[in-house]
């Protein structure tokens, strides 16, 4: 079961890959400025996955008004998901769990995906400026996408 509303959301420090290199991305760089959308998502190159990113990559200005940043969150290499993201276009920032300790965290491990191992379960929540949880859900299967509409309900409320 994720982490619930109101819980202090552990903060982290992972890889990305970008166009400068790999870059750390921690959720406490956003503390005092700005919301922040945490999206896990099983596995970069998957349907469902390309298709909640593009998604979110085609309509990031809604967060930004928002004064929210998105970041994605995957157990993929962060030369994995910078290919993914060229491919596909997707523009919010991907970060690198290859250790998993992430999802262990935010308790959203979905155990042997498909055979090939744990993965991230699908799952969003809103963090605060202040890094409390505002909204948690995980998604019953990794096929069903997050509700988007209430992702974007709860951000205007902190604006």
């Amino acid at each position: 079961m994720a982490i619930p509303v109101g819980a202090k959301a552990p903060d982290f420090s992972l890889k990305s890959k970008q166009s400068t290199g790999l870059v750390d991305i921690s959720l406490s760089s956003n503390f005092g400025k700005k919301n922040t959308v945490l999206l896990f998502f099983p596995a970069a190159f998957t349907g469902v996955c390309t298709q909640e990113l593009c998604d979110i990559s085609s309509g990031l200005n809604v967060y930004s008004e928002l004064n929210a940043e998105v970041i994605g969150i995957s157990v993929d290499t962060p030369f994995a998901q910078e290919a993914w993201a060229q491919k596909e276009k997707i523009t919010i920032a991907l970060a690198s769990d290859l250790n998993k300790e992430v999802i262990k965290n935010y308790d959203v491990v979905f155990p042997m995906l498909a055979g090939v191992g744990d993965t991230a379960a699908r799952a969003a929540f809103v963090i605060d400026k202040n890094g409390v949880v505002q909204y948690s859900e995980q998604t019953p299967t990794p096929k069903d996408l997050p509700d988007f509409a209430k992702v974007k309900e709860v951000l205007a409320k902190l604006k």
